[in-house]
């Protein structure tokens, strides 16, 4: 059985395209929380209001580190899915954290962050351009099989 964990953009569908993809494979999946707001406001529901919205924001990555550091070291691979839109800071972090734990690491980006990525990109194992190429990889990971 492969954890992996899905960190990355949270606008886009990728994640469900990666776990629709590998029904039938022996693997189990985790990833942040992915609705925006809840994510944002998880410290101030749970900690209390902020009037500053640095501390705001600062409790809400605190709270939310616990989960993605608990999901980054169970997992034997991790996916960072890199899109189109917005500076994915997070995403970068959470790259760089799963590298230095040592984790297998795959990145989904589009060919037009390569250049922006060579870093991050040279710490993965494989960089994908499609979720359908990430089921790919495990498939093969967890049964030797290739596409087709």
């Amino acid at each position: 059985m492969l954890n992996v964990y899905l960190s990355g953009e949270i606008h886009t569908d990728w994640r469900e395209q990666i776990i629709a993809g590998a029904k039938g494979l022996d693997v189990v999946f985790s990833a942040p929380v992915t609705d925006h707001a809840a994510s944002d406001d998880c410290g101030v529901a749970i900690l209390g209001a902020e009037e500053n919205k640095y501390w705001h924001d600062h409790k809400g990555a605190m709270v939310n580190a616990i989960r993605t550091r608990k999901g980054i070291a169970d997992a034997d691979v991790v996916v960072v899915r890199f899109g189109d839109k917005y500076k994915q800071w997070n995403a970068a972090f959470d790259a760089g954290y799963a590298s230095a734990l040592g984790k297998s690491l795959i990145i989904l980006q589009p060919p037009e962050h390569d250049h922006a990525l060579k870093e991050v990109d040279a710490a993965a194992l494989a960089v994908a351009r499609e979720p359908g190429q990430v089921v790919e990889i495990l498939r093969y990971v967890l049964d030797g099989s290739l596409p087709g």
